[in-house]
């Protein structure tokens, strides 16, 4: 499976050497076929949505709306009403985190969430706790990168009202068991919020068989642009929670004395979405479908365990997070070198890797380090580039050393 030549930004150098891309968990590459509808429809569509009669403002009206039932598929939501336009998984989760709080959460309740999650799925809670009273409870995670999920029935309680969780880590690569997570969370009837921005481009995500109550991800970790994203929710939840923000189409009638409120998904779809974006996305979801999401996990597996493989050749080389069920992502140091250094050093040989703490502090605080080198894979990547990365890295620890 070679879909190489699909994503142009592949054939450009660097530092006049071929770019090298491990840089896919902060976002991926987009193919020709994404590109061109985001242009199409700047040049042949663009109107807004929803509230023209004309002609360019039922054509992107439809595509719009295509698009959400093709993302229902993809996940295979019940309702395509479930299914919630956002800017990305930061803002979808902020939406939770604010609308759910608001209608649910009172002083002395508690959330739970775990030790590996990313900022955007740690900060938006503490901010609910903050508004309410509320108290975060945390499940950790041992040496290895796996969750402590016994933990979780000594974390749970009368006072829960909510956990949210990654379904794989954006560090550390673990694959999350989220069924498990969501049926005990479920025997004490407490919803749960799954950031999903790492698991849709590599596993298959059926939202039923999980029965999440929430599920986020981003576009543009899967190939579509930036600036759009997912929440899925089960409409139980979504049609008791107050709208996120106000205006637009979020409305159904506006006086001065008293404003009521557009049936979901349109209730949280507040002002001019990003339209283009979203036709970018499902253009995305049909690459994806096209290619099969289990070829490219098994495409992706299969570079994971070569990487793996080759980069413990490297003397003093430690990965952080081993789990045996886990994504194409390998984060690692070698020995006292900084992971800065290294990330500079083998930029300048066209390799492009994420160096830092990844939005995940807690995660590095959990192992007393300030940061790793983050290669992370997608299905267009191939063996030889790894084995280029692994070269460059060995020159570094020269140059350091």
């Amino acid at each position: 499976m070679n879909h190489r030549n699909d994503f142009p930004i592949l054939e450009q150098t660097v530092n006049n050497r071929p770019l090298v891309y491990f840089d896919n968990a902060a976002t991926t590459q987009k193919p020709q076929v994404v590109i061109d509808a985001l242009t199409n429809y700047y040049q042949t569509i663009n109107s807004n949505i929803h509230r023209g009669v004309h002609h360019l403002s039922q054509l992107a009206t439809e595509q719009f709306e295509v698009a959400r039932r093709t993302v229902q598929q993809f996940i295979n939501a019940p309702d395509a009403n479930e299914v919630i336009f956002t800017r990305g998984a930061t803002e979808a989760i902020n939406l939770v985190a604010s609308s759910f709080s608001q209608r649910f959460l009172q002083t002395g309740d508690e959330i739970v969430i775990t030790e590996m999650e990313h900022h955007a799925n740690i900060v938006p809670w503490q901010i609910a706790c903050e508004r309410h009273g509320a108290k975060l409870r945390i499940v950790p995670f041992n040496e290895t990168g796996i969750l402590q999920i016994e933990k979780l029935d000594e974390l749970i309680s009368t006072k829960t009202r909510i956990i949210a969780v990654c379904h794989v880590s954006n560090s550390l690569g673990t694959v999350n068991p989220i069924k498990e997570i969501i049926t005990k969370a479920h025997a004490h009837n407490i919803p749960v919020l799954i950031d999903g921005a790492q698991a849709v481009s590599h596993i298959p995500v059926d939202v039923q068989e999980l029965d999440c109550d929430f599920y986020c991800f981003s576009g543009h970790k899967m190939y579509a642009p930036m600036g759009i994203g997912i929440l899925y929710g089960k409409r139980k939840w979504l049609e008791e929670m107050p709208p996120y923000q106000g205006g637009g189409e979020m409305i159904r009638t506006v006086t001065f004395e008293k404003t009521t409120y557009n049936d979901i998904p349109f209730k949280f779809e507040a002002g001019t979405p990003a339209v283009g974006d979203v036709i970018g996305l499902k253009t995305a979801i049909d690459y994806v479908n096209q290619i099969g999401i289990e070829n490219i996990s098994t495409q992706e597996q299969e570079l994971l365990r070569y990487g793996t493989e080759q980069l413990k050749t490297i003397d003093g080389l430690r990965i952080y997070g081993e789990a045996p069920h886990k994504s194409s992502i390998i984060s690692f140091n070698i020995n006292n070198l900084h992971p800065f250094d290294i990330g500079t050093l083998i930029d300048q040989m066209g390799i492009a890797v994420r160096t830092g703490h990844h939005c995940t502090q807690p995660i590095m605080d959990h192992y007393g380090i300030p940061g790793t080198i983050r290669a992370s894979f997608a299905f267009y990547n191939e063996k030889e580039e790894i084995d280029r990365m692994v070269e460059a890295v060995k020159k570094a620890q020269l140059m350091l050393q």
